[in-house]
């Protein structure tokens, strides 16, 4: 006799069922699958939650199939009565996780980082090209910028360094300025 037959009843299946017989489980789900997908549906409204919930019941059942109580000869009414339970669980959750968002703060706003990162490229690039120039500078000139712009000295301190008198490096800071006004540019523009 086959699980099919229709004069087996559920309290006949669910025998099978404690033991572990899948076969007997599959034609309980075929039997009132409908009838808790219904009833799910008609208390929340929303078919992909009842039909996720409709798999909740029938797990549940598998995994406490040697607890199930049957009401005379059907296995719906604790179908059914699982089912308000999964349902009233997804609620509680629900209701949980929305109470915790309410509470957890919005993410602060996050400024573009876009034109601080392009500015910072622009200033790496100009950089990168003024050091490029001072490199192409004559050494004695090159000497002066390197000790009073990238050195911090002043004119009189980078004399004394150099060896050289204070008018000396004037008038090698002033050549330098000048060649570096073209150089610059010129290593730019190679960029583009």
């Amino acid at each position: 006799m086959t699980h099919q037959e229709q004069d087996l009843t559920d309290r006949d299946l669910w025998r099978s069922v404690a033991d572990g017989d899948r076969l007997a489980f599959a034609e309980i789900f075929d039997r009132h699958a409908g009838a808790v997908y219904g009833h799910l549906l008609r208390r929340m409204g929303d078919h992909g939650e009842a039909e996720d919930l409709t798999s909740a019941v029938f797990l549940a059942a598998w995994r406490r199939r040697a607890e199930v109580r049957l009401d005379r000869e059907s296995v719906l009414p604790w179908l059914l009565g699982t089912a308000n339970h999964t349902l009233a669980n997804r609620r509680r959750a629900l209701k949980r996780y929305r109470a915790l968002v309410e509470r957890v703060p919005p993410p602060p706003d996050i400024p573009d980082h876009a034109e601080d990162v392009a500015t910072r490229l622009d200033a790496e690039r100009r950089a990168a090209a003024l050091r490029r120039s001072v490199g192409r500078l004559p050494r004695h000139e090159r000497d002066v910028v390197e000790l009073c712009v990238w050195g911090g000295l002043d004119q009189q301190a980078a004399a004394v360094a150099l060896g050289v008198p204070l008018g000396t490096v004037k008038a090698r800071m002033h050549r330098a300025r000048t060649r570096l006004g073209t150089l610059v540019p010129e290593e730019l523009e190679k960029e583009r």
